[in-house]
C-alpha cells in the first residue's frame, strides 16, 4: 500500500500527460475489450493514449470521454455509432464565460466531487474529520477487465479513491455505470451525497424531457416538458422506489412527428430504495443528468480501509425515436438483466385467488378454484393472502409465517398436490418485509421495526416495516422463506410490499451509522432474493408493491415479473400498460382479467375486451371463477389458446405503439417477433362517435420484402382487406379494422409465409 501511495504522489507532481502515459505500460495504444457475454455484437473499448481518450462502441452507439489538461474526466461524445477511423478530439476544459462560471462548472465532467468552486450537483460530497469538505478528483489510471472499463480518480491531497465502472452491452449499446468510493486515509469520513454517474448531452435549444409519474391505481402516467436552463429533480424519499415517479427518464431532441424518428437519450436507475435523478440544463443549454441515492436524510460513515459501491445508473441512445429507446431497454432487460437472461422463459398463464376469496382461503375452496382454472388452460395457480398465522383480515398475522391450522389442517401439501395433478404449478403470496402489531413476531420483537425511540410508530394498512438493515431481521426473513420453499413444492412467490417507510430510525446502530439504513436495508433485500434464488433455482418471483410502487432495474435483477397496478379496469389498463412499457418490457408486466363491472370504476366490459387488454402483457386471470357461466369458460379457454400461440411474440418481441391510449378514443399496439416471422396487433375503441371509422393502422417492424398473410378470428378486419401482401404493403398501405360501439377490441395476426 505504501508503495502505491508513493507512485500516486509522483504522478500528481507530474504533468497530466505523464500521468496518462503511465498506463501505456499495461495497455496498447488501442485496447479492445472482450465481447459482452451473450450479445450478438461485440462491445469494444478503445483507448487512444496519445489523445488521452476512451471510446466505447456497442450496438449502434458510441460513448467517448477523455482526460483534459486539468486532469478531470470529461465527456466528449454520446450518440450514434461512429466509424472506427473517425477521430475523437482530445478533451479540453471549458474556461467558462466569466469569473462567475469557472471551468469546474462549465466543463461536462463524468464524475465530480464537491470542491474547487463547484456549484452544480456534485457526484460526491464528503466531510472529513477535520471539517474539510473540499474534494477535487483527478485521473489516476485505468484498467480493462473483459468488457468492463474501470477509471480511477483520486483527491488532489487525501487518499480518497473513486473507481468509475463502465460496462457496455454489445447488442443494445446500453452502458451500465457505477462508482466505488474507497477510504485509504487514517480516519473515518462521512459521505453526505453520492451519485452513481453523470450523463452529459451536447448543447441544443430543443430538448424535451419525458418521465413517468402516478399514484396508487393510477400509475405510469407519461409526463413531457421542454428542458430549459435550471434543474428538474425526480426523487423518492419513501425508502422504496415509489409510484409517484419512476427512476427512468428520456430526453428527445427536436419535435418528432412520431415515435420512430429522432435522437433520444434515456436512462434508468438500478436501485429499489430512496433515490434521486437530477436533470440540469446549464446556461449553455447542455443537459447534465446525475442519479443515485437521494441526499435527503442521508449519510454514510466510511471507516479507513472500507469502500462503498453506488447503485448502477444505466444509459442508452436511440436514433429511432422513443419507440426505439423502449425496444432497446426491453431487449436489454430480457437479454442481460432478469434472472433467466439471456433466454427467459415465456411467462405462464396465471390464476390468482384474491378477488375470488380474499382472506377467506381454505383447502376445499382453493382446490375448487384450481379445477376451474385448469379447465381454461391456466398453467400456474397462485393462492393469495390469508393462508398464514391468525390472518383473517389485514389487521393481524403479518410476520407469523406458519400455515394456519384451521384453514389447512394438513399443511399446504394436499392443495399443492391437487394443483400439480391438474397440470399446473403452485404459487403463493407473501409479504416478508412487513409485520402487523397484532402478531407474535411483533409482540416478541417490537424493536425489529423501523422506529425512532419514544416517537409514534405510524401504521399503514395496519402494518409496520421490518428493519431489514438489522442482521437478525435479515436472518429471520430469509429463514422463514427458505423453510417455506424447502418444505413445499412452490414454483412462484408473489412478493408484496404494501406501504412506504415512516420513522426510518435504527436505534440499535451506532449514531453515526443510523442513516445507513437507507442503503443497508435494500442491500439486505437484494441479498435475500439472491440467496433464495441460488438455493431454490426453480422458484420465480413477482415484485409487487400495492401495484407498481417498486419497479426498477435493481429489483428486476432478482425478480421475473412485475405487478404494474392494482387497477385492473381493462380500459384504464390501456394507458397504465402503455406507460409501463416506456421503461419496462411487456414480458415483465403482469396483466389480469378480472370481473365486470370492475370494482375500480364500476365499468362493464365484455370478457373479450378484458382478455385482449390483458393479452398485451403476461396474462393472468384474477376473476371469481365461481361466478362464471359455461359461456364464460368457453370464451376464456379459446382466448387463452390464442394467447399461447402469440405470447412469445407479445412478451419478448419488439413493441410498436401504433396509437396512444392517451387520446382516449383509440389505442393500438403491435408486437413483432424478433425474427420478424409474426406480428400480433391489438386495437381498442372507447366509443363510436358520429359514424367515424377507426383510423387505418400503418404497421411497423416487418420484413419489407417478405410476404405476410393476415388473420383475424373475430371478423374485425374491414371489408376489402387483402389476405396476403408484402411487409412493405402492410407498413405503407396499412390495415383497416371495423370497430363500432363502446369498449370494442380486436386482435389480428400476420404470419410470414414459409420459405421467406
Amino acid at each position: 500500500m505504501q508503495e502505491r501511495k508513493l507512485i500516486l504522489k509522483t504522478i500528481w507532481h507530474s504533468a497530466i500527460c505523464l500521468a496518462f502515459a503511465s498506463s501505456i505500460v499495461i495497455t496498447p495504444r488501442f485496447s479492445l475489450a472482450e465481447p459482452v457475454s451473450g450479445a450478438s455484437k461485440a462491445a469494444q473499448i478503445r483507448i487512444d493514449d496519445s489523445a488521452h481518450t476512451f471510446r466505447l462502441d456497442a450496438g449502434d452507439t458510441t460513448y467517448a470521454f477523455g482526460v483534459n489538461q486539468a486532469g478531470a474526466l470529461q465527456t466528449l461524445y454520446w450518440g450514434k455509432r461512429l466509424r472506427p477511423a473517425d477521430p475523437i478530439p482530445a478533451a479540453k476544459a471549458d474556461n467558462g464565460t466569466s469569473s462567475f462560471d469557472p471551468p469546474v462548472n462549465a466543463t461536462p465532467q463524468e464524475f465530480v466531487g464537491w470542491g474547487g468552486g463547484l456549484s452544480i450537483v456534485p457526484d460526491l460530497k464528503i466531510t472529513f474529520p477535520d471539517g474539510n469538505r473540499d474534494l477535487v478528483l483527478k485521473y489516476v489510471d485505468h484498467k480493462i477487465d473483459g468488457n468492463q472499463l474501470t477509471i480511477t480518480l483520486k483527491d488532489i491531497r487525501r487518499d480518497v479513491f473513486v473507481h468509475l465502472l463502465y460496462k457496455a452491452d454489445g447488442e443494445t449499446g446500453i452502458i451500465a455505470r457505477s462508482a466505488r468510493i474507497e477510504n485509504h486515509t487514517s480516519q473515518a469520513l462521512t459521505i453526505e451525497q453520492v451519485f452513481a454517474a453523470t450523463w452529459n448531452l451536447p448543447a441544443s435549444d430543443d430538448y424535451r424531457l419525458t418521465y413517468l409519474t402516478g399514484r396508487w391505481a393510477d400509475e405510469w402516467n407519461l409526463q413531457q416538458q421542454a428542458l430549459r436552463p435550471g434543474k428538474v429533480v425526480l426523487e423518492s424519499r419513501k425508502g422504496s422506489t415509489g409510484d409517484e415517479v419512476n427512476p427512468w427518464f428520456a430526453i428527445e431532441r427536436g419535435q418528432q412527428p412520431d415515435q420512430e424518428t429522432g435522437d433520444v437519450w434515456f436512462g434508468a436507475l438500478g436501485w429499489s430504495g430512496s433515490w434521486q435523478i437530477n436533470i440540469e440544463e446549464d446556461w449553455q443549454e447542455r443537459p447534465r443528468i446525475t442519479g443515485g441515492y437521494t441526499p435527503f436524510d442521508f449519510s454514510y460513515l466510511l471507516a479507513p480501509g472500507q469502500s462503498m459501491e453506488t447503485p448502477t445508473f444505466y444509459g442508452g441512445y436511440s436514433h429511432t425515436g422513443i419507440g426505439g429507446a423502449s425496444r432497446l431497454l426491453h431487449r436489454f432487460e430480457l437479454g442481460s438483466m432478469v434472472p433467466q437472461a439471456p433466454h427467459p422463459r415465456v411467462r405462464p398463464v396465471l390464476y390468482n385467488s384474491w378477488e375470488a376469496t380474499g382472506f377467506d382461503v381454505n383447502e376445499a375452496g382453493q382446490e375448487a378454484l384450481a379445477e376451474k382454472a385448469a379447465s381454461i388452460g391456466v398453467e400456474r395457480f397462485v393462492m393469495d393472502d390469508g393462508w398464514f398465522g391468525e390472518r383473517k383480515d389485514d389487521h393481524a398475522g403479518l410476520g407469523d409465517w406458519f400455515v394456519n391450522p384451521q384453514k389447512f389442517p394438513h399443511g399446504l401439501k394436499p392443495l399443492i398436490d391437487k394443483v400439480h395433478s391438474l397440470g399446473m404449478d403452485f404459487g403463493l403470496w407473501v409479504e416478508p418485509e412487513m409485520v402487523n402489531p397484532d402478531s407474535e413476531l411483533y409482540r416478541n420483537h417490537p424493536d425489529w421495526v423501523l422506529n425512532f425511540t419514544d416517537r409514534p410508530r405510524s401504521e399503514g394498512r395496519n402494518q409496520l416495516v421490518l428493519n431489514l438493515a438489522r442482521p437478525d431481521v435479515r436472518a429471520y426473513v430469509f429463514g422463514f422463506l427458505d423453510k417455506l420453499l424447502t418444505e413445499n413444492d412452490i414454483a412462484f412467490l408473489k412478493w408484496d410490499y404494501n406501504r412506504n417507510w415512516s420513522e426510518p430510525g435504527w436505534p440499535s446502530a451506532p449514531l453515526p451509522e443510523q442513516k445507513e439504513v437507507y442503503v443497508k436495508y435494500v442491500e439486505n433485500l437484494y441479498s435475500i432474493l439472491a440467496e433464495l434464488r441460488q438455493k431454490h433455482p426453480g422458484v420465480e418471483i413477482e415484485t409487487c408493491s400495492g401495484g407498481g410502487a417498486r419497479v426498477d432495474l435493481g429489483i428486476l435483477r432478482f425478480t421475473d415479473e412485475a405487478w404494474p397496478s392494482d387497477n385492473t379496469d381493462p380500459f384504464d389498463r390501456l394507458s397504465i400498460q402503455d406507460g409501463f412499457t416506456y421503461a419496462y418490457a411487456p414480458g415483465l408486466m403482469m396483466a389480469w382479467v378480472t370481473d365486470s363491472p370492475n370494482w375500480m370504476n364500476n365499468r362493464s366490459t365484455s370478457l373479450e375486451y378484458r382478455f385482449l387488454s390483458s393479452m398485451q402483457g403476461s396474462l393472468g386471470i384474477g376473476a371469481n371463477l365461481n361466478k362464471w357461466n359455461a359461456e364464460d369458460f368457453t370464451i376464456a379457454k379459446h382466448l387463452i389458446d390464442q394467447y399461447k400461440a402469440i405470447r412469445e411474440t407479445v412478451q419478448q418481441g419488439s413493441l410498436y405503439r401504433l396509437m396512444s391510449p392517451e387520446n382516449g378514443e383509440y389505442s393500438a399496439t403491435e408486437s413483432v417477433a424478433q425474427d420478424q416471422h409474426e406480428a400480433a396487433v391489438f386495437a381498442f375503441l372507447h366509443s363510436s362517435s358520429k359514424g367515424k371509422p377507426f383510423p387505418r393502422l400503418l404497421l411497423r417492424g416487418l420484413d419489407p420484402d417478405a410476404t405476410y398473410s393476415i388473420h383475424a378470428e373475430d371478423g374485425s378486419l374491414a371489408d376489402g382487406t387483402v389476405e396476403r401482401a408484402s411487409g412493405d404493403y402492410w407498413m405503407q398501405h396499412g390495415v383497416s379494422v371495423s370497430l363500432r360501439g363502446d369498449f370494442q377490441a380486436a386482435l389480428f395476426t400476420l404470419q410470414r409465409e414459409p420459405g421467406q
